[in-house]
């Protein structure tokens, strides 16, 4: 109580709660484009039951992974040495994680450009299996962005309290955002092939990471902001030819 009560009174501490609340809704950006595509490919009645399920199932999984800090600190230790480069637990996981996302993305994109070769489904074809494939998939993908995070957060404080309420407010803003996400992602076909274009770089950069090839994330976020700039000005143009168009008939 008393070390609570010390924090509380400490500046420093609400400059380091501020800043890795921020930092952890930025991060779960990745992790809230490939839930909201994965949904929207469960039936409209049980898209926003796996969203809420997926996505509390990942708070209560980052929570279990703080109460095993000094564990998680240890995944950075290095296994072997390749190429000059000791590998982690830390590196296998964002490696495994990003071929996953490599791999899904891709398969998506190829669903998406040739839509009559689907005789391999993304997501099994019984309701059952298909939300449970749908939850299984976003508890994998959370993990490798768990242990990303929850190792960024001891980086930044070595208050446990903190990092339990900026990974509870993170999660809450995930939560709220994920529904209204979707939505517009399913509303707007072209933004699903840029999410999916997201996804992939996203891949990609967490092998370079588990390879030793660190990438600025701020250079991957400014990428993807601008990328949906661009987006958001084509749809602008999209929807003024539109009106033009039923404005002169």
């Amino acid at each position: 109580m008393q070390d609570i009560m010390t924090l509380i009174q400490d500046p420093a501490a609400w400059v380091a709660l501020v800043t890795l609340v921020v930092m952890e809704v930025v991060l779960g950006i990745d992790n809230l484009i490939f839930i909201s595509i994965l949904t929207n490919k469960l039936p409209p009645e049980h898209r926003e039951r796996a969203r809420k399920t997926g996505i509390g199932l990942a708070l209560v999984m980052r929570l279990a992974l703080l109460g095993t800090v000094a564990w998680i600190v240890q995944l950075t230790e290095p296994l072997f040495e390749l190429f000059g480069h000791g590998f982690s637990w830390k590196d296998l996981i964002l490696i495994a994680g990003g071929l996953f996302l490599v791999w899904k993305a891709t398969k998506e994109i190829h669903h998406n450009v040739d839509p009559e070769d689907h005789q391999e489904n993304f997501i099994a074809g019984a309701t059952g299996t298909s939300f449970a494939s749908a939850i299984g998939q976003i508890l994998l993908l959370d993990l490798v962005f768990s242990v990303d995070s929850i190792i960024t957060a001891v980086g930044m404080t070595p208050h446990l309290p903190i990092m339990i309420i900026a990974v509870i407010a993170a999660v809450t803003v995930m939560l709220v955002a994920a529904t209204p996400l979707a939505n517009f992602i399913e509303r707007n076909p072209t933004i699903v092939m840029l999410a999916l274009a997201f996804l992939l770089m996203i891949g990609t950069t967490l092998i370079a990471d588990g390879m030793g090839f660190h990438v600025p994330k701020g250079y991957v976020y400014a990428a993807m902001a601008f990328s949906a700039l661009v987006e958001m000005l084509n749809m602008l143009a999209r929807n003024a030819r539109r009106r033009k168009r039923e404005g002169s008939h």
